[in-house]
Parts: C-alpha cells; sequence; structure tokens
C-alpha cells in the first residue's frame, strides 16, 4: 500500500496540465468518483485493523497533494489564455443567450387594453367553461333559437347542466353585469373555442376582446365615437371606419365595423378585395332583454358592446395573411416580433 501511494506521488509530482482538457483528465483520473483517491479508500478496508490509522493518514495526504496539484494547475491556466487547444481568451464572457419575443397576438391584446383603458375601460375576466345560462341564455339566446346555430360549440356536458367551451367572452360581460351596478364600462379579453375547420382565415382556437358600457342615455353615437378612436389608436390617424347593419341576439340595433385598408391605404386591393375597407369587429346596443337578464333596468339604462378578434386585428396590423401563423410557433415567424418586445 505504502509502495503504491509512493508511485501515485510521484505521477502526481511529473504530471503537466497544459490544458483545460488535460486538467480535466487529472481530475477525473486522481479525484473523480472512480478515481485513484478513492480506490485506495476502498483498498483500506483489507488493511489490518491495527495498520488502518496509518494508511488512512497516508490517503489523506495524498488526496490534499491531489487536490492541491489541481487547484494550482487550474489558477494557472485560468490566468492565461494557452487553457484551450485553441488559444483562446477564456476570461472572455459566454455567448450570451439569445433573448426570445413576445407573441403577437399578447403585443395586440397589450396594446388593445392599453388603447381602452385611456377612456376609463377596466379589463374583466372570467372562466372558459362555462354555463348555458351565461354563454347563450343571458344573451338572448333563448332554447331552440336559430340564433344558436350560429355558434359552433364544444360541449363538455349536454342535458340539464349543460356546459361547453365558451364561444365568446360575452359571458365575462353577463357576470360583470350581473355583479355590479351601472355605470359600467369594461373589456373582457380572453380565449374562446368554436368548432370549426381550421384554414388561413378561420381556427377553432381564438382570442377576442369584446368590450361593454352601460350608463344613462348612452347613444348609438357614443359606439361609433368609441370605435373611430379605437381603430385611429391601433392603426393610425388616417383610419377611417364604416357601419354595416347586421344581427346578434344580444344587441339591437347591430352592426359589423370596417376599417381602411392599411395595405392600400383605402384605394383597393386583393386583400380588402378591391373595396377598401375591412372588417373587424361586430357592436350594437345592448339590448334590452340582456339588461333586464341581469338585473339592470333598462329604461333607466342603456348601452353598447363590441366584440373584435385579436388575431384579425394582428393580421391587419402586422399584414400577416395566414392565421394559422399565430398557433404553429415557428421560431422563423415569431422572432420577426422582437423590436415589439
Amino acid at each position: 500500500m505504502k509502495e503504491k501511494i509512493e508511485s501515485y506521488k510521484k505521477e502526481l509530482s511529473d504530471l503537466k496540465a497544459d490544458t483545460l482538457d488535460a486538467l480535466e483528465t487529472f481530475r477525473i483520473k486522481f479525484l473523480g468518483s472512480k478515481g485513484i483517491v478513492k480506490e485506495l479508500y476502498a483498498d483500506l478496508k483489507s488493511v489490518a485493523n491495527e495498520e488502518k490509522r496509518e494508511f488512512g493518514q497516508l490517503i489523506n495526504e495524498f488526496r490534499n497533494l491531489a487536490e492541491e496539484k489541481y487547484n494550482e494547475v487550474k489558477e494557472a491556466l485560468s490566468s492565461t489564455d494557452s487553457g484551450s487547444e485553441s488559444g483562446e481568451d477564456l476570461t472572455r464572457p459566454g455567448t450570451p443567450f439569445e433573448l426570445g419575443a413576445r407573441h403577437p397576438i399578447s403585443l395586440v391584446r397589450k396594446e388593445i387594453i392599453e388603447i381602452f383603458s385611456r377612456i376609463g375601460f377596466t379589463v374583466s375576466e372570467g372562466p372558459e367553461v362555462e354555463d348555458d345560462w351565461h354563454n347563450f341564455s343571458a344573451l338572448n339566446f333563448p332554447p331552440e333559437h336559430p340564433a344558436r346555430d350560429m355558434q359552433d360549440t364544444f360541449f363538455v356536458e349536454k342535458g340539464e347542466n349543460e356546459m361547453a367551451l365558451r364561444t365568446h367572452t360575452s359571458s365575462v360581460q353577463v357576470r360583470v353585469m350581473e355583479n355590479s351596478k351601472p355605470p359600467i364600462r369594461t373589456i373582457s379579453p380572453g380565449r374562446v373555442f368554436r368548432n370549426e375547420a381550421i384554414s388561413a382565415r378561420a381556427h377553432c382556437i381564438f382570442h377576442q376582446v369584446e368590450g361593454l358600457y352601460i350608463d344613462e342615455n348612452v347613444s348609438f353615437a357614443d359606439l361609433k365615437q368609441t370605435l373611430l378612436y379605437f381603430a385611429k389608436e391601433m392603426f393610425g390617424d388616417q383610419t377611417e371606419i364604416r357601419l354595416r347593419p347586421s344581427y346578434f341576439p344580444f344587441t339591437e340595433p347591430s352592426a359589423e365595423v370596417d376599417v381602411s385598408c392599411n395595405i392600400c391605404a383605402g384605394k383597393g386591393c386583393n386583400v380588402c378585395k378591391y373595396t377598401g375597407f375591412l372588417e373587424i369587429l361586430g357592436c350594437g346596443m345592448v339590448d334590452p332583454n340582456v339588461l333586464e337578464a341581469a338585473g339592470i333596468d333598462s329604461k333607466k339604462y342603456s348601452g353598447f358592446a363590441f366584440g373584435m378578434g385579436i388575431e384579425r386585428i394582428a393580421m391587419l396590423k402586422y399584414q400577416v395573411k395566414d392565421l394559422r401563423l399565430f398557433f404553429e410557433n415557428d421560431a422563423r415567424f415569431l422572432k420577426q416580433f422582437k423590436s415589439a418586445y
């Protein structure tokens, strides 16, 4: 045992490690989990009891020598640029991790919230799995009403206690009306679900922001001015809007809102189908039946509501022509939004 330790000491004193790779080889050989020091401690079991103390001290001294040698060589290598085969300066900072970027949907959602917060709208959120009352009935969708066919619903539970993935964030507005008193001024951003075929213009999962304003003497003119303000803030001062009559069960009168095409500046192109305008949202005055269902006096209060798809706004803002790109998590697509981080 003594002769073995002495031979190891000689090997240790003659050792020259002039690269990091050689230093690591030395560490593994002498101090590793299966190295010489561990091997000597294992051999100690076979030594006679009266000699174990002596040999234990010798092994400890050898281990200390090996550790001192390792630290000495390591310090010498760190103070010179010869610590690698390539001669690189080991004191230089490492290659930094590449910064990521926020998803374009998150960016647009944040911008929409900021725009409406500047005119007093607060943010409300609610559950994604919703009951029939909040998703349909309280919004003027009576049982068997044809308007229910407008929503291609993912049902979680059918029958008496019907539950479904919400088809719009209007369900959040119902909850706000049930638990608040006018004046109410809120927007409800969130993820919604509809059983639709996935294409460049549609998806079974998408994101909405719906707005609600209820107070005394709220008019359609208030609605139009609010949406014009939003369009100009989102797409620029040159943006124009137009309203076309439409139908929604929970608003009357109802309208679809178009903005002037920001690709052709309203002159007409294949994106806007040469109309100069692109549809971005639906809106209308809240139906009195919806107010009454939520316990709000429709004779005293009136209000307006609107809803927009965040993907649609993002497509227009960033001129993205395929909605599926927002869901594929292709790094080549997402890294384009670093400038907006």
